[in-house]
């Protein structure tokens, strides 16, 4: 399977950080409008990720959910009937939920940078150090690290878990303060 170091982050000045990703990206910007729909999964998570409304991938990912850079196994594959798709899965294993978001890609080298404005959620960033067969984790976690301090990411705005969890949080949040 393929790995990548990631980080994600809750972002504050989206302007500002655009700016600063736009500076140092060696490729983009590209807007992405994504749909993924989560599904139940016995280990790692699985998501029907739609893009644009013209393509779809099917996603499975492992990574342990904390805060800071962390390594993240994964395989795609495209899926030509999306809708058909995730009428079986959702049979079979049920959905968890679906997260909507515009994202706006940048490349740096081997990192994709994801400045993400999630529907109901806010805005977000994420860093994917795609690790070649010859690197290891450390190495992707050196370069996640040297590319927050340039994009000014604060270790307080870190966050763990998938977006998705990040809306359970929120509810549980807004139920709390009501």
């Amino acid at each position: 399977m393929a790995r990548n170091v990631e980080i994600k982050a809750r972002v504050s000045d989206m302007k500002r950080l655009r700016q600063l990703a736009a500076d140092i990206a060696t490729e983009g910007p590209w807007t992405l409008d994504q749909v993924d729909v989560f599904f139940q999964a016995h280990h790692g998570r699985l998501k029907l990720r739609t893009i644009n409304d013209e393509e779809s991938e099917l996603i499975f990912y492992h990574r342990d959910d904390r805060d800071g850079p962390k390594t993240s196994t994964y395989a795609r594959t495209v899926v030509p009937d999306p809708e058909g798709l995730r009428q079986i899965l959702s049979a079979v294993l049920g959905e968890l939920g679906e997260v909507r978001k515009r994202r706006t890609l940048y490349l740096v080298g081997q990192t994709r940078i994801h400045l993400d404005e999630v529907e109901d959620l806010g805005n977000y960033m994420e860093l994917e150090v795609v690790l070649r067969d010859d690197q290891s984790e450390l190495d992707g976690e050196d370069i996640a690290e040297d590319l927050m301090l340039q994009l000014e990411i604060r270790r307080r705005d870190l966050c763990d878990g998938a977006y998705l969890d990040l809306f359970e949080s929120s509810l549980v949040r807004r139920a709390a303060d009501e």
